[in-house]
């Protein structure tokens, strides 16, 4: 019979999504993964079975958490406002400073690109999930299927854009100033 869970799962997963968005998988090492997760090694295999099982898990909540940001924006707001507020709140300082450390799945990308494909597809796939959150915004201000799908791509090269501009430590001034040019060329492509 398996031992149960000696730990909170919930905290020690955000422990380690916080540790891997600010320093990426590589520069992770597994004695700093277990610290920053208040965990032994062997609840952390016995749990997520290697480093890389915490990370992909880390992944897919950054990813979650990422849509469920634009679903609460979308219940509250009409599409474009909705992703509007998307932008400003993923990119502001109300962040608690964690907007400077860029999206960890963007951030993945970058460091795993050419060097761990599996990885690279795994936070491909979730920013997919993101664009298709922006698309079904995008599909219900009343635009065509083509023109939600075309926008929603430029929309999701912006967003990367601006999680890589973000590690630039830029003020927030600056972000804001290209959301906004965003927006209106966003509404300009919809008028």
């Amino acid at each position: 019979m398996a031992r149960p869970l000696e730990f909170d799962r919930t905290v020690a997963t955000q422990s380690a999504l916080m540790l891997f968005w600010r320093k990426g998988y590589q520069a992770t090492s597994l004695a700093d993964l277990v610290s920053a997760m208040g965990i032994s090694r062997s609840s952390l295999y016995a749990a997520y079975g290697d480093k890389r099982g915490v990370f992909i898990e880390c992944l897919d909540l950054f990813a979650a958490r990422s849509i469920d940001i634009l679903a609460r924006a979308r219940a509250q707001h009409p599409p474009l406002a909705a992703l509007r507020t998307f932008f400003v709140q993923t990119l502001s300082e109300e962040a608690g400073g964690r907007w400077a450390w860029g999206c960890m799945l963007v951030n993945t990308v970058l460091e795993t690109a050419d060097v761990d494909e599996a990885l690279c597809d795994h936070a491909r796939l979730r920013l997919g999930e993101v664009e298709a959150a922006f698309e079904a915004c995008l599909t219900d201000t009343g635009c065509g299927a083509a023109k939600a799908a075309e926008l929603s791509a430029f929309l999701m090269v912006v967003n990367e854009g601006l999680r890589v501009s973000s590690r630039r430590a830029l003020p927030e001034t600056a972000h804001r100033d290209q959301i906004d040019t965003t927006f209106r060329l966003l509404e300009s492509a919809l008028a």
